[in-house]
């Protein structure tokens, strides 16, 4: 069984801190899922803190193929946390012998947005070729729907302070 490693990098047009508050944000998880996946988090669990407890299990995550259909299972833990720039999630699933997760945030090269870089490190315990493509493909689907759901706050936010802009010239 041979270790995939992945990496899939995403320009977003908003700050590193709001790119850090969407992907530590249970709501932005699920958005960059759904449809396909649906997780199911700890009960305790509202978002992804930077007191987050490291080396822990935070409690069991399952995952429903289409919100409907259960699929795997996971132990949550992260075992690095730099708030506002990374963590590194390490979490025990049924489907793998091992699976790494880390997510690094930081300012984009031209000074506007942020790049979001996704660093996969995991051995699946079946069908590793099969695995690679699914897992590389969910990820690349979830960096086009953090690029588009980011966009649409900037985009959002951009409209709101012009409308700002011209309601103050308008007095």
């Amino acid at each position: 069984m041979a270790q995939v490693i992945l990496t899939l990098r995403t320009h977003v047009p908003v700050s590193t801190g709001e790119a850090w508050a969407w992907s530590t944000s249970l709501d932005g998880v699920r958005t960059e899922m759904r449809p396909l996946l649906k997780v199911v988090f700890p009960r305790s669990m509202t978002h992804i803190r930077p007191d987050t407890a490291r080396n822990t299990v935070l409690g069991r995550c399952q995952f429903l193929l289409f919100g409907l259909f259960p699929i795997d299972m996971s132990r949550l833990r992260f075992t690095e946390m730099e708030p506002g720039h990374r963590f590194v999630e390490e979490s025990d699933l049924l489907s793998m012998h091992s699976w790494r997760h880390e997510r690094v945030i930081t300012p984009s090269t031209d000074g506007r947005g942020a790049r979001v870089t996704d660093h996969l490190a995991f051995t699946p315990r079946l069908a590793t070729p099969l695995v690679r493509y699914l897992v590389k493909l969910f990820f690349a689907r979830r960096h086009k729907k953090l690029a588009r759901a980011l966009g649409e706050r900037a985009a959002a936010a951009g409209r709101r302070a012009a409308d700002r802009g011209e309601a103050g010239r308008a007095r």
